[in-house]
C-alpha cells in the first residue's frame, strides 16, 4: 500500500491522531473564533478563484469516460466559486450550535437537568465528484466544534486541493489548528479503507455517492455511518392537479440540473390524468430527456430496470397508476428513502401522501430539486442522510452534533 505520499496506514494513523488533537481544541473554541475561520475561508476562495479554476481545468482534462451529468457536477466556473463562497459565508452567519440547550428541566430530588449540543468529535467525509462538498463538508464540520478528514474523488483532486487549501488559510487567520479541516492527499482507494477502520479516531463516517461507495462504507465501516444514499427521487402527479403547475414543476425537477441528487428519475401520473401526463411527457422530450414510459407513448417502452435507477442524466422513467395507493406502493418497492413529491389541489391526497411514505424529505407541489440543505435556510448540507438514526435529511451544522447534560445539583444525594 505504497504511494507517493508514503505509507497509506501511517498516513491515515497519523491524520487521525492529528483530528484528534484539533477536535479537542475546537470542542472549546468560542462562536467567534469559528465564525472568523469561516469568513476568512469565504474571502480565500474567492481570492484563489484562478488557482481553483486552473486545478479544475486540469480535472476536466484528465477526466475520461464522463457523462455530461457527470461532468456538470465536476465543472466548476466564477459562479460556482462564487456561490461556494457564499455558503461558506452563510454558514459562518449561522447561530452556533454547540453548547445549545435543547431542553431543560427540574427534578423532585432538586435537581436542575439541561441538555446541550455538543460536537461530534471527528468526522471523516467519502464523496465523489463534486468539489464543492470540500468547502461545504469542511465548513459545516467547523461550525459544529469539529475535526474533519476529507477524501473527494480523483477526479476532482486538484480542484478538491485548492479549495481545501483557502480553508486552511481561514483556520490559520483565526489562530484555530490547520488539522482541523484535513484532506487525504492520495487518490489510491486503500486511504478509504483505512478511514473505515479509523474508529480510535473518527467518530462517524459520512458517505457521498452512488450506491457502489455507500454500499462500500455500510458494509466495511466500523464507526457509525450517515448514510446519503442515491437520489431516486418520485414525482406523484393526482388527479386533481393545476395542469400548468404539474408540467413547470416536473420539467424544472428533471432538467434545472441533471446531476444533483434532488433531480427526479421517475414520474408517477394517475390514469385519470393520462392526457395531462402525456403532456409532460411530450414536453420532457421537447426539452431534450429521453422518456422510458408504461402507459404513455415516450422515447422508448420502459423495462423493469428502469425503475429505482438513479440516471443522473437527461433520462427519467414514467409511468400511469390507477390511484395514489399504487404511486405509494410503487415509491416503497423502488425508491431510495430520499425525496418525493406529490403535485395536487386535493389536502386529503397530499396528507394520505406523506403520512404514508417515510423518505427523508416529502413535497407538495414543489420541485425535488428543493432538496438541498441551503434551501432548507441550513445554509449548506454535507449531504442528504436517508437512514432513520441520529441524523436524517439535509446534514447541516446542528446534525453534526451530538448532545450531553448537565445536571446541577445543591449538596444533592439520592435517598
Amino acid at each position: 500500500m505504497k504511494d507517493g505520499t508514503g505509507d497509506i496506514h501511517e498516513m491515515m494513523q497519523d491524520m487521525g491522531r492529528r483530528a484528534r488533537a484539533a477536535a479537542d481544541v475546537l470542542a472549546y473554541t468560542p462562536a467567534e473564533a469559528k465564525r472568523a475561520a469561516l469568513e476568512a475561508a469565504a474571502d480565500a476562495i474567492l481570492d484563489a478563484e484562478a488557482e481553483i479554476l486552473a486545478a479544475n481545468a486540469a480535472d476536466l482534462d484528465a477526466a475520461t469516460n464522463l457523462t455530461s451529468a457527470m461532468t456538470d457536477r465536476l465543472k466548476l466556473d466564477t459562479g460556482r466559486i462564487a456561490s461556494m463562497s457564499d455558503g461558506v459565508r452563510a454558514i459562518a452567519a449561522q447561530q452556533d450550535p454547540v453548547g445549545a440547550v435543547i431542553a431543560e428541566w427540574d427534578q423532585p430530588s432538586g435537581l436542575r437537568i439541561r441538555r446541550v449540543r455538543t460536537p461530534l468529535g471527528v468526522v471523516g467525509v467519502i464523496y465523489e465528484s463534486r468539489p464543492n462538498v470540500t468547502a461545504d463538508a469542511g465548513a459545516l464540520c467547523l461550525k459544529a466544534g469539529n475535526a474533519v478528514i476529507l477524501r473527494g474523488g480523483s477526479e476532482s483532486t486538484r480542484s478538491s486541493a485548492a479549495i481545501h487549501d483557502a480553508l486552511v488559510q481561514g483556520l490559520k487567520a483565526a489562530g484555530l489548528p490547520a488539522d482541523a479541516i484535513q484532506r487525504v492527499p492520495t487518490t489510491d482507494r486503500a486511504a478509504v479503507g483505512e478511514m473505515l477502520t479509523l474508529s480510535e479516531y473518527i467518530d462517524v463516517i459520512v458517505p457521498r455517492g452512488g450506491r457502489s461507495l455507500v454500499g462500500r462504507v455500510q458494509a466495511e465501516a466500523r464507526v457509525p455511518v450517515f448514510a446519503h444514499l442515491e437520489g431516486i427521487c418520485h414525482i406523484y402527479v393526482d388527479k386533481d392537479v393545476d395542469p400548468e403547475m404539474a408540467l413547470d414543476v416536473v420539467l424544472n425537477a428533471k432538467t434545472r440540473r441533471t446531476g444533483i441528487c434532488g433531480a427526479v428519475e421517475c414520474l408517477l401520473v394517475h390514469e385519470d390524468a393520462a392526457e395531462l401526463g402525456q403532456k409532460i411527457v411530450d414536453a420532457l422530450m421537447a426539452a431534450g430527456v429521453d422518456v422510458r414510459a408504461e402507459g404513455l407513448s415516450g422515447s422508448a417502452p420502459a423495462t423493469e430496470e428502469d425503475w429505482g435507477k438513479e440516471y443522473l442524466d437527461m433520462k427519467i422513467a414514467a409511468r400511469l397508476v390507477p390511484d395514489i395507493d399504487a404511486s405509494i406502493a410503487h415509491i416503497r418497492r423502488y425508491g431510495s428513502s430520499h425525496t418525493e413529491a406529490i403535485l395536487t389541489a386535493d389536502d386529503a391526497a397530499a396528507d394520505l401522501f406523506f403520512a404514508r411514505l417515510d423518505s427523508a424529505i416529502l413535497l407538495r407541489n414543489a420541485s425535488t430539486q428543493f432538496a438541498d440543505g441551503g434551501e432548507f435556510g441550513m445554509g449548506a448540507e454535507i449531504g442528504i442522510a436517508t437512514g432513520k438514526m441520529h441524523a436524517r435529511g439535509p446534514v447541516g451544522a446542528e446534525q453534526l452534533t451530538s448532545f450531553k447534560y448537565l445536571v446541577t445539583g445543591d449538596g444533592t444525594v439520592r435517598p
